[in-house]
């Protein structure tokens, strides 16, 4: 028995004591396989679930390297059964493997006759199957390659895809690193994506996750579609991939609301791709407009249910899939473990952050209590307008005010949700605000200028939540968001953590309503960059308001 970080409970629940000198090491390998679910100042909870232990089982690492490291961090001695749950829990995974077989095509194979023929009974695999070869084979229908992955998972037997790619159009792709050169961290995640076939890749938000896609393209030299989630995001790939590789501008096209344009590497918007006319999807069949060799989901944790639909009938293309948070709050992680790949590289934020990559953020939560008259009007408010109510609270205009008045040498973000609120404080600043509702031009003349730092405070709404480039932006001030978003949260802090050119660091407030569903919301938004090692602190409006709050 050590006196180690971790305390492992037959729940599956891991408790990790952050103040620790052993916590960093022990929460880096205990990441690998457990998620963060609750991250308050001294002990962070971790549970372990059976998807994040395939994920880890998919990822190369196996049943005894999880054992090691819960028996190696733990104070007390870990509970026999939770041990072995977790080495039969891992087992499940490949069992049943999807390969190419030289006659009969694709095929369901198992090294377990009792598993297949368990799973072989279920109602909604057996339409998906075609004739058995052998006690331990079955062939499946090509088309059916995703859908009956994502129904294994469900069942509980996750299926190891061996099946391999059509290698899809050749085209020429290849990095022009002459003034630049790939971190080492962007060069292993593409190989590590490469060399599984398909996966996920998991960066923090400003680590360069546009170059990992430009690298898995060079590894591919096939023809690329991009999915992205607006159209700043694609005239930013566009520009990043003609910056960064031999591509010209004819080989690169836009397929979005403005324009469509299929090209050797065409660049998509999640939300043309899942517009329906005349109840059908009508764009989707670009997906078989070329002979794709690699398909590139950025944000990959925001896919549209129509993309995952019409992911599970790509299975033979290479599936890149680029995130910072693999966090949904659906809960169809297992969707995109099964239908894009499994996770094939992460790393911590702090590892990046440590090498200078990303700037170091400090993270302030304040608070504003509501007067009595508007906490009587919250306490009587319907449960669907209460969180409206606390979220766009009077009582924030002030605290805005004051900490943009704090950084007058910084360039600052004012992020929120509700778009009354936001043109309140733009008017009240005298700045500018950027929402969904105005013209892609204008609003990127609008962050040209925040770039080039002609204006040095902007408010914007969700649409700065994603794929937006903003290297000189140091403080973000958060006063709304989208019901308590994981990811949301870490997209935020994402918008200020770019490198600055004189080293400075970041600075992230959050202004939330004590004691309503803001502060319940606030909490819950938080616990995925906890799991990052971020510690909020907390203050009070009122010594932020009177410059005793650093």
């Amino acid at each position: 028995m050590t006196d180690g970080p971790l305390i492992v409970q037959s729940d599956k629940t891991l408790l990790l004591e952050v103040d620790h000198e052993g916590a960093a090491e022990a929460r880096r390998e205990i990441a690998v396989f457990a998620e963060l679910e609750r991250a308050p100042e001294h002990i962070h909870t971790y549970r372990i679930t059976p998807l994040g232990l395939w994920n880890a089982r998919a990822a190369g690492h196996d049943a005894e390297g999880v054992v090691d490291s819960l028996i190696r961090h733990s104070r007390f001695p870990v509970p026999h059964a939770l041990l072995v749950d977790v080495a039969e829990t891992m087992d499940r995974y490949g069992r049943l493997r999807l390969l190419k077989h030289p006659v009969h095509g694709l095929v369901l194979e198992s090294t377990d006759r009792a598993v297949l023929a368990e799973v072989l009974r279920s109602r909604k695999v057996a339409p998906m199957m075609g004739a058995r070869i052998d006690e331990d084979t079955v062939a499946v229908h090509p088309s059916e390659r995703g859908a009956l992955k994502q129904v294994l998972l469900r069942l509980g037997w996750p299926a190891e895809d061996l099946a391999g790619y059509v290698d899809g159009e050749a085209h020429q792709i290849d990095l022009v690193e002459d003034t630049w050169e790939l971190r080492d961290y962007q060069r292993q995640a593409a190989e590590g994506f490469w060399h599984g076939g398909s996966g996920v890749v998991v960066l923090p938000c400003g680590a360069g996750k546009t170059l990992v896609g430009a690298a898995a393209m060079d590894l591919a030299k096939a023809t690329t579609l991009i999915l992205v989630t607006n159209t700043v995001a694609a005239r930013q790939w566009r520009d990043e991939l003609l910056k960064r590789t031999n591509l010209t501008e004819d080989e690169i096209g836009e397929y979005s609301g403005a324009r469509k344009e299929v090209r050797p590497v065409t660049i998509a918007t999640y939300q043309v791709m899942t517009t329906k006319r005349k109840g059908t999807y009508a764009h989707l069949d670009l997906f078989d407009a070329r002979d794709w060799g690699l398909i590139i989901y950025d944000e990959v944790h925001l896919l549209p249910a129509p993309i995952f639909r019409f992911t599970a009938d790509i299975q033979a293309r290479r599936r890149l899939g680029l995130t910072a948070t693999l966090v949904r709050e659906d809960g169809r992680e297992g969707d995109v473990f099964s239908l894009i790949g499994p996770k094939r590289y992460d790393v911590p934020w702090r590892e990046i952050e440590a090498q200078g990559w990303i700037a170091p953020a400090d993270c302030v939560e304040v608070r504003v209590t509501l007067p009595d008259a508007q906490r009587m009007a919250y306490a009587m408010a319907e449960p669907e307008e209460r969180y409206r109510l606390a979220a766009t609270a009077h009582e924030k205009r002030g605290i805005v005010s004051t900490l943009v008045a704090r950084h007058p040498d910084d360039q600052v973000l004012v992020i929120g949700q509700y778009l009354d609120q936001l043109h309140d404080l733009a008017e009240m600043l005298g700045v500018p605000v950027i929402t969904g509702e105005m013209p892609v031009k204008e609003r990127q003349e609008l962050f040209d200028l925040f770039r080039s730092g002609d204006i040095s405070t902007l408010v914007v709404s969700k649409v700065a939540n994603f794929s937006l480039d903003l290297p000189e932006a140091s403080v973000a001030i958060q006063v709304s968001g989208s019901f308590g978003s994981r990811q949301e949260e870490a997209q935020r802090l994402g918008r200020i953590l770019r490198p600055k050119s004189d080293g400075r660091g970041a600075r992230f407030y959050t202004v939330v309503t004590r004691d309503t569903v803001d502060a319940d919301f606030a909490a819950h938004r938080q616990r995925f960059l906890a799991e990052q090692g971020y510690a909020y602190r907390i203050v009070d409006a009122d010594d932020v308001l009177e410059g005793m709050a650093d």
